[in-house]
Parts: structure tokens; sequence; C-alpha cells
């Protein structure tokens, strides 16, 4: 599905929500985040983008009330629980399934369009691809499913580290099995991994000191929007301790990390770029 057909779904079924209430007033859609308003400029641009090339635009035929989470997912339930409060068309979700999550948790009536990295079915958003039922749909771009590909590329680029560490969220959804799949990939090529556990930015500067003692020579950092919101402190104690780390965006190598392997947000959303159901 192409990023225009995508936001005429959302367009559409803001405009038959509105329909449906039999309201005179502009259709709302809330932006529900788990970033915040400046790592989501490249989503921002092109729903904008999108929303314009179907004939919606802000201000003048619909109005969005933004939420940003900003890492903090103790936040998520009551953003979430306040746009229901609103009474918005539809919920748009950004920042992976534990925002998704929380808006399907807040309600069963509004429609819910995610943008996710992993599968919605294993996450519970959808009963299936094909037929998602409920009142949820959207795009996943499996993002998680990389970690084989990530492990190899940084025995590639440090053929010499004994350990690799990752760093991953144990609130994300889906950490655990991150986590096992990485664990399985680099016993997989026989490589020793020291798995961190991170979820406060004090404890970003403990895991550094961690794989620092524990000597590392490279670092994967785990999809999750907590870490896109703290990708200045991740770079720069990256660079501090000289050691190369692979990330899961390609904004945050654009940042001035050193590599990255996964999706783009911006190229996801490009009009000649390919969102997958």
């Amino acid at each position: 599905m192409r990023r225009r057909e995508f936001i005429a779904l959302i367009g559409g079924v803001a405009a038959w929500q509105a329909g449906a209430r039999a309201q005179s007033a502009m259709p709302v859609i809330g932006y529900f985040s788990a970033r915040s308003r400046e790592t989501d400029v490249p989503m921002l641009a092109a729903f904008r983008q999108g929303l314009s090339e179907s004939g919606y635009v802000e201000g003048t035929n619909v109005a969005i009330e933004f939420r940003w989470g900003v890492g903090q997912y103790h936040r998520l339930k009551s953003m979430a629980e306040d746009l229901v409060r609103r009474q918005v068309a539809v919920i748009v979700t950004s920042g992976g399934e534990i925002t998704a999550l929380a808006a399907k948790a807040a309600t069963a009536k509004i429609p819910i369009v995610f943008n996710v990295g992993g599968d919605p079915v294993r996450f519970g958003l959808v009963a299936s691809l094909n037929q998602p039922g409920g009142n949820l749909t959207g795009v996943t771009s499996f993002l998680f499913a990389l970690g084989t590909k990530q492990i190899g590329l940084l025995r590639e680029l440090v053929p010499t580290a004994a350990v690799i560490a990752f760093l991953v969220n144990p609130d994300d959804p889906g950490a655990e099995s991150r986590i096992n799949d990485v664990q399985a990939a680099a016993r997989t090529v026989g490589q020793q991994l020291s798995v961190l556990r991170v979820s406060t930015e004090p404890d970003i500067d403990a895991a550094f000191a961690t794989l620092v003692q524990q000597r590392a020579g490279a670092l994967l950092v785990s999809a999750g929007p907590f870490f896109v919101t703290r990708a200045d402190q991740l770079i720069a104690l990256a660079a501090r301790h000289a050691v190369p780390t692979m990330y899961f965006r390609r904004e945050l190598a654009v940042a001035g990390g050193l590599m990255s392997y996964g999706s783009s947000t911006a190229e996801g959303l490009s009009p000649d770029g390919r969102l997958h159901w």
C-alpha cells in the first residue's frame, strides 16, 4: 500500500466518523506518539503532505490534536484516555506497538491507525493481516526481524569484537522475544552477547559503564521510542567511549551515529515508498 492510500484511509475514516456523529464541527484527528515532536519531524511532514494530497488541510477542514510521550511510557495510558475524552474522529499512533496498545486499551469504538515495527498479530493489535477486525488497522515494517542481519553487519565491521553489547528497554512490548532472537543469532555465529536492559536515562549511562568494563567491541541498540528520544545521549556516549554502534533507524545515523540497518520513517512514507499491511 502506498503512502497516499494509507493517508487517504485515515482521512476517509475521519470524514466517515464525523458524518456518523452528524457533527457540523471540523473533524479532529488524534496524533498519538510515544516519541517527541522533534523526533517525529519526518513522519509529520509526510503525514501532512499525504493529508493535503487527499484534500485535507490542517486548520481548514481538519484539526489535529497532538499527544507526545517523549519516551516516558507511563504517560501513554492517560494520554490515550484524554484523546478518547476529546472524542477525536480517529487516532493515528506513532512510536511502535506500545503506543498502539495504549490506544487500543483506551477505546474499542474510535478507529485507530497504527505504524509499527513488529508483527501486529503477534502483539494482539489485530486478528490477522488480511482481516484485522475490531477498530484497529495499519502498517508494519517488521523491523524487529532484523537482529540477525544487524549482528552480521556488526561482526563484519568489527571482526575482532569478543563481546557485542545489546541495549534493550525491557518495558517495550516483545522485549524478551527480541532478546531471544538476537541471542540466537549471536549463538549461531559463535558471538558472545551482553544484554544490557535500560529504561531510564541514568540506566543508559550505567549501561555504557558496564560495556566499557566488559570491553565490548561493538554495540547494537534495539528499536523503540525510548531510544529514539534519547538519541543524542546514545550518540554522545558511543563517541566518547569509541564504541562502534549499530542503530535501527537511518535518522539516528544521520544525527551522528556510526551506522544503521532498518527502515527510514521519511523514506517509508515517501511517494515512491511502500507501506506493508
